[in-house]
């Protein structure tokens, strides 16, 4: 009776610890460090208390949470010293991802010096080493580089990717590239470094299979490497709900703990006079657990694997410590540890699937035993977490697989019992005889390919991609409850009413614009162009962003997401204004996307896809509300490829949109003539706000009330021009530029003038977000603000040589806009493809 009392307290104290972390995430700044103190003393006297225990637990949460996430952001790069270029010394952390355009890494900082002097800047900075980075360039080598440098910033978009919180999370204090220099010199390789040996082991299993699809399918399932798979793999997986099976998950962790304890009873079983000196079972339990610390060890050390290798802890300590031990009070230590050693972690999408996975399969399959429970569990478990995890899955990722339950019935099995331990056997082998490994790696691939074109086949099944409109915190909250309700014990009334719950979540998005009303969002694509455009019953897309070398598509990136965060099933015509890649680049995207779009652009033959051409005249009328084309005229074919643009007008009944595109002063004449009188008119600034577009005379004769910028964050044209600026000022117009306030929420209401509904870095403020700064004060820290003047003045920082800092990606970190470097933009795309792909 008192282990129980014991371990609901423990359970109870976490899940209160955690309430307060979470309390944390929910602020959109940081209270001062005095107040982190003060609570956590408060917390302290509580929790001796017996009826303030949890009231104490939650206030070290917070406290603690708060002070981690203080010292964190106190970390990263200085905003005065943006753009500035650094000679830093490091080590390259974990493993490199070479592309055809750069070669991306984490230098895990040692010292940085500027101008001379020596710069606190200490921790973990994602670099891209463009044009050709040396072969030395490896895992756990030590390198001095000239590096550009900038904070971590991100495009901010309804239902888009939360790069800023990603940084955070994984500790990313600036991101930049490698400047040409001669100080770049290569200083050796770091000792006793385990990334240096799982490059090793992916190398090994890359020179053993053919198919380099397959090897990288086992370079993800043996050490967690997944480097060789695409944006299409890990669709694939999301369409099956398997990302979790891809990487190292806990349940391959557990494996690896079998094959420890496997061995720990053959050793027993063959020499039993060990016997006399340790019991089996007392050596069982830890040699289960270092067999699978040297396993996630291997692995990378994902959170799944960090919570399957403390709930094994726990499990070894109460078998040396003679005490009864349940599956959920060591879910809830490992939950603690945890949240007591990275309270950050908690930013993770995988933190709440891998714990509220493994927390339903304890409530609902831990009654059964024998070859029946375990086919229970096999079955049935997939159900549970395909429905159990459905609201996170569309909280993070915005999707969620109807066919995943399937899917998992075929593919859990096949993995952690056939595939990872082979692949186990085969890393063995590569260790210790590596002419044996090739054999066993063949037999692993050919399996891991049969089951991956089968899952390929599940992927085209209606239901594998169910896209929702993103839910409230609440709706979510909702649904966790009615899975809790509908999976609980037997016993619990009226289980089957849990489904009800989950009805928000299918509930429509907020209301319709009017008859004659319209809405229009301009999104956070960098330095680019995508605007949807929304009637009643009717959608259509402007443009759609770029796409890299560095196959980072904003498309897939930022549009995608944000049209179905608006409920978009179906978009009715794709207009693409000219072929140049800041506007087109994500337009292949969009269109495998929705197929049945009507699809148009001023420069057709520029496209990879068929497109007609839009011709100034061209008109159509949906709910009231009209398109009218007022360029290309045929005579510009000849023209600059900026002036061949479409340039589209919508008219509401309150209020007018204009979509120039990329034309210039030149073309502006002709457009503002065909603009006629109407109602308010709101204008998407000409190219970004260059000094070739905006005339005094266009302004003058188009008269907007809104102006609205779509450039990217310290990009290297210096869009918007601070003359372009002067002349919208001189018009009595201050600009809204997505670099500063993420995708703008524009509405043409019918009885009312157009205006600005939401700007989304205002709408999502986070303690994290980069629009708040820190004001120093007498005891070290204050309240995080928005401090709009502020990052007005620090965005007008230059670097000495007049240009601004340039972006450095790996796909799937951070999102960033475009910068000094030609070639680049801090790629927004998930790093493992599931888990941290999070969308806001």
């Amino acid at each position: 009776m008192l282990g129980t009392r014991t371990a609901t307290v423990g359970t109870a104290s976490a899940l209160a610890l955690l309430l307060g972390v979470l309390a944390v995430h929910a602020l959109p700044g940081l209270p001062p460090r005095g107040v982190d103190f003060a609570l956590a003393a408060l917390g302290f006297g509580a929790w001796w208390h017996p009826r303030l225990r949890l009231v104490g637990c939650v206030l070290l949460g917070f406290a603690w949470c708060a002070f981690r996430a203080d010292l964190a952001l106190d970390a990263r790069l200085p905003p005065e010293l943006e753009g500035r270029d650094f000679l830093v010394t490091g080590v390259i952390d974990a493993l490199p991802l070479r592309r055809d355009d750069a070669t991306r890494f984490v230098l895990r900082v040692e010292a940085a010096e500027l101008d001379g002097g020596d710069v606190p800047l200490h921790g973990r900075v994602r670099v891209s080493w463009y044009d050709g980075a040396p072969a030395e360039a490896t895992a756990c080598s030590r390198w001095q580089l000239l590096l550009r440098l900038k904070r971590p910033r991100g495009l901010v978009n309804r239902g888009g990717f939360d790069s800023e919180r990603q940084a955070l999370e994984r500790g990313i204090v600036a991101v930049g590239y490698v400047r040409d220099s001669d100080a770049n010199r290569n200083l050796g390789e770091r000792a006793l470094c385990v990334d240096r040996l799982r490059e090793s082991i992916s190398q090994g299993i890359a020179a053993r299979i053919a198919d380099p699809h397959d090897a990288a399918l086992l370079q993800a399932f043996a050490i967690g490497d997944t480097r060789g798979l695409d944006q299409g793999d890990w669709e694939v997986a999301r369409a099956n709900g398997i990302p979790h099976l891809i990487a190292i998950s806990g349940f391959h962790v557990g494996v690896a703990a079998v094959f420890g304890a496997v061995l720990a009873w053959l050793l027993w079983t063959a020499c039993p006079r060990l016997g006399l000196y340790v019991a089996f079972p007392l050596a069982q339990a830890p040699a289960a657990l270092a067999s699978a610390i040297l396993y996630g060890i291997l692995a990378g050390g994902s959170l799944p694997t960090v919570r399957t290798l403390a709930m094994i802890g726990v499990v070894t300590l109460t078998r040396f410590g003679r005490r009864a031990g349940s599956a959920p009070h060591s879910l809830a230590l490992a939950l603690l540890a945890i949240v007591l050693f990275d309270p950050l972690a908690t930013l993770a999408a995988g933190f709440w699937l891998s714990f509220v996975g493994v927390a339903f399969l304890m409530l609902c399959l831990m009654r059964g035993h024998g070859l029946r429970g375990f086919l229970r569990e096999l079955t049935l478990g997939q159900l549970v977490m395909t429905v159990s995890l459905m609201p996170l899955s569309i909280w993070f990722f915005g999707e969620a697989s109807l066919v995943g339950a399937l899917s998992n019935v075929i593919a859990v099995p096949l993995i952690s019992f056939v595939i990872v331990p082979l692949c186990l056997l085969g890393v063995l082998a590569l260790l210790t005889l590596p002419s044996l490994a090739a054999p066993v790696l063949l037999i692993a691939a050919g399996i891991a390919h049969a089951q991956w074109w089968l899952l390929e086949c599940l992927a085209q099944w209606p239901g594998a991609h169910w896209y929702l409109p993103t839910p409230s915190p609440w709706t979510l909250l909702q649904a966790l409850v009615g899975a809790t309700w509908l999976f609980a014990p037997r016993g619990v009334p009226c289980r089957a009413f849990g489904l009800l719950l989950f009805l928000p979540l299918l509930s429509p998005p907020p209301a319709l614009p009017a008859d004659g009303a319209f809405e229009a969002v301009v999104i956070d694509v960098g330095q680019g162009l995508s605007v949807f455009v929304r009637t009643h019953g009717h959608s259509l897309l402007f443009d759609a962003g770029a796409r890299y070398p560095s196959r980072f598509d904003l498309g897939e990136a930022a549009v995608l997401p944000t049209l179905r965060a608006y409920g978009v099933d179906a978009l009715d015509r794709l207009v693409i204004s000219h072929g140049d890649n800041d506007h087109a680049g994500g337009a292949v995207a969009v269109a495998r996307a929705f197929p049945a779009a009507l699809r148009s652009s001023g420069e057709p033959q520029r496209l990879p896809m068929t497109m007609a051409r839009c011709r100034a005249g061209e008109t159509w009328d949906w709910d009231g509300v009209r398109f009218r084309m007022l360029d290309p005229e045929p005579a510009t074919d000849t023209a600059h490829a900026n002036d061949r643009s479409c340039v589209l007008l919508v008219e509401g009944v309150g209020g007018r949109l204009l979509l120039p595109a990329d034309i210039s002063s030149r073309i502006e004449p002709d457009v503002a003539a065909k603009l006629g009188s109407g109602p308010p008119l709101v204008l998407v600034v000409p190219h970004h706000g260059s000094r070739s577009s905006s005339s005094a005379a266009f302004l003058r004769d188009v008269r907007p009330t809104i102006a609205v910028v779509s450039a990217g964050w310290r990009n290297r044209f210096h869009h918007p021009a601070r003359a372009v600026v002067a002349r919208y000022a001189a018009a009595g117009l201050a600009l809204a530029n997505t670099a500063d306030a993420g995708a703008l929420h524009l509405v043409f209401p019918v009885d009312a003038v157009p205006r600005i509904d939401a700007r989304e870095r205002d709408a999502q403020r986070r303690y994290w977000r980069e629009q708040d700064w820190r004001t120093d004060t007498g005891d070290g820290a204050a309240m995080m603000r928005a401090g709009r003047n502020r990052i007005e003045r620090v965005a007008r920082v230059r670097n000495p040589h007049g240009r601004q800092l340039g972006d450095a990606a790996d796909p799937g970190l951070l999102g960033d806009r475009t910068g000094d470097h030609p070639r680049t933009l801090l790629d927004l795309a998930p790093q493992d493809g599931g888990a941290a792909g999070a969308r806001q």
